[in-house]
């Protein structure tokens, strides 16, 4: 099954939540969301690149960002990127280290160091000075996403 990279417009709207999971990976249909937008040239404000948030994913699976992209410009459908991540890993997982993984994220704040804790809280006031509830990074990415839409914090 063919995807359209015209349906990718990240100027009209974000892509996926990082939560949405796709072969239990958290992250990765965001992942595939900014790589088909950024080869269909509507990345709008969003970077692919292989780095910030996506880096965890490329780190974890071994999965080369170059070589993940030349198959998002083959067309694939999300079940077949998977099924190309899963056999070009070169860090072949079992589920249970994938779940824990996605979980980890899931769950994950700003690391205990001064200066992300700092980034993090700063980023948090840009919503509003009181705001307790974003906790995590994707809490963070999911409250910007929204607002860069025209939601209200």
């Amino acid at each position: 099954m063919s995807t359209d990279l015209f349906f990718f417009d990240l100027t009209q709207r974000p892509p996926r939540s990082p939560r949405i999971k796709l072969g239990g990976y958290v992250l990765l249909p965001r992942i595939l969301d900014k790589g088909r937008a950024s080869l269909a040239g509507k990345l709008g404000e969003y970077h692919y690149k292989g780095a910030g948030m996506d880096r965890h994913f490329f780190n974890f699976t071994g999965i080369d960002h170059e070589a993940l992209t030349k198959e998002i410009a083959k067309g694939l459908s999300d079940s077949e990127l998977l099924a190309w991540i899963q056999a070009n890993a070169k860090h072949q997982r079992q589920p249970w280290e994938i779940i824990a993984w996605s979980e980890y994220h899931l769950h994950r704040g700003p690391d205990s160091d001064a200066e992300t804790m700092e980034f993090f809280a700063n980023e948090v006031k840009k919503f509003g000075p009181a705001r307790e509830d974003i906790n995590t990074w994707f809490d963070l990415i999911d409250l910007d996403d929204y607002c860069s839409f025209g939601g209200k914090a």
